[in-house]
């Protein structure tokens, strides 16, 4: 039995970026870097790449929700709630992982919080 290669972040952080030098708008590579950036610890270039995606992608949930984590972990909760009403708004749905969601701790006990998830608690 081969074992899978093991992920090496660095290596995908320079290859991603390389490709997006030569195609600046590429939102699929901004989302991955996004998120390549913020689980090695490079929270504000996490930040930088969802800021980016949402200027191309205005409408799109995801995004917006990613923004709002971001903004959260830099400790910026008005910032971070209006992102993640906009998500919300845009049809972002994932209640169970929006009250698990670790990046989202800053806001949890917040009431704007606690409001925009009661938004999405499916009804029993």
């Amino acid at each position: 039995m081969s074992r899978a290669p093991k992920s090496d972040p660095e290596f995908e952080i320079a290859f991603y970026e390389s490709v997006l030098r030569r195609d600046a708008s590429y939102s699929d590579v901004i989302e991955l870097l996004g998120g390549l950036y913020t689980k090695q610890g490079r929270i504000a270039d996490g930040l930088k790449m969802d800021r980016r995606l949402v200027k191309l992608q205005p409408d799109n949930a995801t995004a917006h929700y990613n923004l709002a984590c971001s903004l959260a972990l830099v400790r910026r909760k008005r910032d971070a709630l209006r992102s993640l009403q906009q998500a919300i708004t845009l049809g972002y749905r994932d209640y169970d992982w929006m009250l698990q969601d670790p990046d989202l701790d800053e806001l949890k006990k917040h009431p704007e919080f606690v409001t925009l998830l009661a938004q999405l608690k499916p009804q029993s």
